[in-house]
C-alpha cells in the first residue's frame, strides 16, 4: 500500500474538502484574467509554473514524513527505484489533465464557467455566459472600465465587454465551445484512473518485490508531465494562436505582469487542490475521491442558480464573485 500520514476517512475527508475548496477557486481566476484582456497562453504559462511547484512541494514535505520502509518509501527514496510502468502511468495522467485543463481555459469564454465546469467537475462561482449572453444577464468584474458602469443588459455593455476580453466569442457559436467542453471532458474521465493504476498496479506491470508509487511521487510525475506539454504547447501557441486570439511572444509573454500574481495563484490552488484529492484517494478510495466531483457537479448547479436570482433582483454579484 501506498505511503499516506492520512491514516482515516475523516483526515480524507478533509482533504477532499479543501480539494474542493481550491479547485473550486482557480477556474474563476482565469476566467477573470481572460475576462480583463490578459492572453491565456501568458495566463497558462504561469499557472503552470506554480502547478508544478505544488507538486514538488507536497512531494518534499509530506512525502519525506517519516522513516522509508520496504513497502513504503518515502519519496526521495523512490525516485532511485525500478518503477518506470507506473511512473508512465502518471505521466499519462498528467498530459490528460493537461490537455483538459488547457481546452477549458477556451471553452470558459464560449460557454461560460457554469456549462464547462459541471463537466470538469470544479466548483466554482458561475459566470453563465451563454445565458447571459442570450438573456442581458450580465454582470462585471470589478474594474474601473466602461463595462464595469455601463448598464447590463445593454447593447453597450456587450459590446464594450467582448472589447475588453482576450478571446472574442460575440457572435460565435456556442457549438464550438461545447465542442471543446466535451472532448474536455473526455480528457477528464480519462486522468483519475492512469493515477490509480500507478500507485495501485493493478495491471500488475512492476517488477516483483519493488513497490508501489507512494501517492506523492506519481503526483510529482504527473504534474512534471502535465507541466512540459502545458509548455510546449502554450509557447506554441504564444506563435501560431488559435480562435482569433492575438498572436504574442516569449519576450511579452515575459514583460506582461498584468495579473500574473493571480495566474500564480491559480496553479498554487490547482496543484494543492489535485495533491489533496489524490492524498485523500489514497486514503479512503480513489472512487470516495470522485464522488467529490458529484458534489461539485450539484453545488455548482445551485451556484449558477443563485447567482442569477441575485442578480435578477438587482443585488449585483459582487460577493459573489470573491464569496
Amino acid at each position: 500500500m501506498a505511503r499516506s500520514p492520512v491514516e482515516d476517512k475523516g483526515g480524507a475527508i478533509a482533504l477532499m474538502l479543501a480539494s474542493l475548496l481550491f479547485l473550486g477557486t482557480w477556474p474563476a481566476v482565469l476566467t477573470l484574467l481572460e475576462r480583463r484582456g490578459r492572453l491565456p497562453q501568458h495566463t497558462y504559462l504561469d499557472y503552470s509554473i506554480t502547478n508544478l511547484l505544488a507538486a514538488v512541494i507536497i512531494a518534499l514535505t509530506f512525502g519525506q514524513i517519516g522513516d522509508s520502509k520496504p513497502g513504503m518509501p518515502n519519496f526521495l527514496t523512490q525516485l532511485k527505484q525500478d518503477n518506470w510502468p507506473s511512473i508512465l502511468f502518471a505521466m499519462a495522467g498528467g498530459i490528460v489533465l493537461s490537455i483538459g485543463n488547457l481546452s477549458t481555459q477556451y471553452a470558459w469564454a464560449y460557454v461560460g464557467l457554469s456549462v464547462t465546469e459541471v463537466i470538469t467537475s470544479s466548483i466554482t462561482v458561475v459566470i453563465d455566459s451563454t445565458n447571459d449572453l442570450e438573456n442581458g444577464n450580465v454582470f462585471a468584474v470589478r474594474s474601473s472600465t466602461k463595462v464595469e458602469r455601463a448598464r447590463a443588459g445593454t447593447a453597450d455593455f456587450l459590446i464594450e465587454l467582448e472589447n475588453k476580453r482576450s478571446i472574442k466569442v460575440l457572435g460565435s457559436s456556442t457549438l464550438i465551445g461545447l465542442g471543446i467542453v466535451f472532448f474536455a471532458g473526455v480528457c477528464f474521465s480519462l486522468f483519475s484512473p492512469a493515477f490509480n493504476l500507478a500507485t495501485n498496479d493493478q495491471w500488475h506491470t512492476l517488477k516483483e518485490g519493488v513497490p508501489h508509487l507512494v501517492v506523492y511521487t506519481a503526483f510529482f510525475y504527473f504534474s512534471v508531465s502535465c507541466f512540459v506539454l502545458a509548455i510546449i504547447l502554450n509557447i506554441y501557441f504564444l506563435y501560431h494562436p488559435i480562435l482569433g486570439i492575438p498572436k504574442s511572444s516569449f519576450s511579452k509573454y515575459l514583460n506582461d505582469w498584468n495579473g500574473r500574481h493571480w495566474a500564480l495563484l491559480a496553479g498554487f490552488l490547482c496543484g494543492f487542490g489535485n495533491g489533496f484529492q489524490f492524498m485523500g484517494g489514497q486514503a479512503a478510495g480513489y472512487a470516495a475521491a470522485d464522488a467529490v466531483q458529484e458534489v461539485i457537479e450539484e453545488d455548482l448547479r445551485f451556484a449558477g442558480e443563485h447567482v442569477d436570482y441575485v442578480y435578477r433582483r438587482g443585488g449585483g454579484a459582487y460577493g459573489l464573485i470573491w464569496a
